[in-house]
This record gives structure tokens, C-alpha cells and sequence, in this order.
């Protein structure tokens, strides 16, 4: 039977800036604080083998990762480079105009299932990465269900801040709902307004201008409701959580800290410390 209590990862596009500067300092931190795997989005001066040998040195595994970004253009090296990282766990998601209509949602579930049948031959399991426009409604539907109808064997790492569409859906029932398809679930907070947020196709990000009103908060100091969360996950299928923060108005690494400390201290995820 699978712990319900699951461990706590990090996606490390939350660090860019300070790994930028120094990316082995910035594992080593987190290391100290207690997590206990790492969702790369980037691996700066590291080959992907030598990324993996720094990261299980400090007692940390890679849980899952960004990089590369599944697309249909690059899975070949998608399934060498995991290789090399020793995960199965791979992400990929869609900017707003993949899910602007119905006939768009149908291209975009059309690409994402072939897609995930090579991945899947490989031994990967790809997740699909929501923002907030997946989670927008079509005819009284959120577009990420039809999406979901569309292209039944995919698997999510479900944003649940995003999925709460600043105040639109609750978060927790889109954790039920989509329960048994989400292996990975990033964990975030904030006060559920609205930001100026851009897609960057090119580096496949989310480009957030947000101002001291809308900008995210460490887990537990926002309006997401985690405990809720949590216990909508399905523990069975649900392996990892995974902190992010897009933006802050203050410092990154105690956003991180106090994210692990809301989650670790109230039995919600499982650290190293």
C-alpha cells in the first residue's frame, strides 16, 4: 500500500535567477533544508550525467524533469537525456492558443497522444503541465477535461494553483477530478489574483509581470487550499509533490524554506530533516 504521506520535490525553475549565479550552491541549500528530489528546468553549467551525480551525492534524487520539455519535435532526446537521469517521470504542457478552442484542444490531444505512445514504449510516462487557461470553460466545461476525454492515456503533473483559475474552480475538486491521471502535483500558493502572465514558446515558460498584489507567496500563505489539496490526491498514483514559485516579492530561497517547513510540519509531504 503507497505512503499517503508523499516526499516533496522541488521544481527548480523556482531558483533560476540564483542558479544562474550558482547552481551547485543553490542544490547544496536545498539539500539543507530537507528536500528530498528535484525537478530540473535547466541544468546550467551540469551535463545531465554530471547533474544526477551532484544531485544523489547531497542524498537528493531527481523526481521528475523539465528539461527537455517534451515536444513532439525532440523525444528522442527527451528518452536519451532521461536515460541518463535515471527518471521516467517527464513533463510537457501548452501554451494558451493550444487550448484557445474546441478545435484546437482536439489538434492539441491529437499531437500530445502520439506523443505519449513513443514516450510510453520508451518506459516514460509523460505528464502534462497546466497553467491557468487549460482550467478556463468551453460551454460550461473546463477545457482541461475535454483535453482529458480527448487523449485518455495521458498522464498530468497537475498545477494546483493554476487549476484554481485565481478563484474560478476549486482546487481541491480539480485535484479529485483529475486524481488517477496525476502522478506529480505542483504545490504552490497565492492570493488567487489575476496576473499580466505571458507563454514564451521559445523557452517554453511562463513569463508572470506581476505586482506586489498578484505575486505567488510560500506554500500555506496564500488563499490555495493545500490541506485540501492533499487530501484529494489519490495516493495510489499520486508519487510526488512538487513546490514552485513563479514570482515573489521576497527572498526565493525563504519562500522555499517556509514552503517545506507548512508542509513537512503538518504531515503533508515527506523531507530529509
Amino acid at each position: 500500500m503507497p505512503s499517503p504521506v508523499k516526499p516533496i520535490s522541488i521544481q527548480l525553475y523556482t531558483l533560476r535567477d540564483e542558479a544562474a549565479k550558482n547552481f551547485p550552491a543553490v542544490l547544496r541549500r536545498l539539500a539543507s533544508i530537507g528536500y528530498k528530489g528535484v525537478e530540473p528546468a535547466g541544468f546550467f553549467d551540469f551535463s545531465p550525467g554530471d547533474f544526477r551525480k551532484f544531485v544523489e551525492d547531497l542524498g537528493m534524487v531527481i523526481s521528475s524533469t523539465h528539461s527537455p520539455w517534451a515536444r513532439p519535435g525532440n523525444l528522442d532526446e527527451v528518452i536519451d537525456v532521461c536515460g541518463v537521469l535515471g527518471v521516467t517521470l517527464v513533463a510537457g504542457g501548452y501554451g494558451a492558443a493550444e487550448f484557445q478552442d474546441l478545435e484546437a484542444i482536439k489538434k492539441t490531444a491529437e499531437i500530445t497522444d502520439a506523443m505519449n505512445e513513443k514516450l510510453k514504449a520508451a518506459g516514460l510516462t509523460l505528464t502534462i503541465h497546466n497553467h491557468a487557461w487549460e482550467f478556463e470553460k468551453i460551454d460550461g466545461r473546463i477545457k482541461y477535461e475535454i483535453f482529458a476525454e480527448l487523449c485518455p492515456k495521458v498522464m498530468f503533473e497537475l498545477d494546483t494553483y493554476w487549476a484554481a483559475n485565481f478563484g474560478e474552480n476549486d482546487a481541491p475538486e480539480m485535484v479529485r477530478r483529475f486524481a488517477s491521471r496525476s502522478p506529480l502535483l505542483h504545490i504552490k500558493d497565492g492570493p488567487m489574483v489575476r496576473p499580466q502572465f505571458t507563454y514564451n514558446a521559445a523557452t517554453s515558460t511562463l513569463e508572470v509581470a506581476a505586482g506586489p498584489s498578484a505575486s505567488l507567496l510560500p506554500v500555506g500563505g496564500g488563499k490555495n487550499d493545500i490541506e485540501g489539496i492533499v487530501a484529494a490526491m489519490d495516493p495510489e498514483v499520486t508519487q510526488w509533490l512538487v513546490v514552485e514559485q513563479d514570482n515573489s516579492d521576497t527572498d526565493m530561497f525563504e519562500c522555499v524554506e517556509a514552503s517545506y517547513r507548512y508542509l513537512t510540519s503538518r504531515g503533508l509531504a515527506a523531507g530529509n530533516r
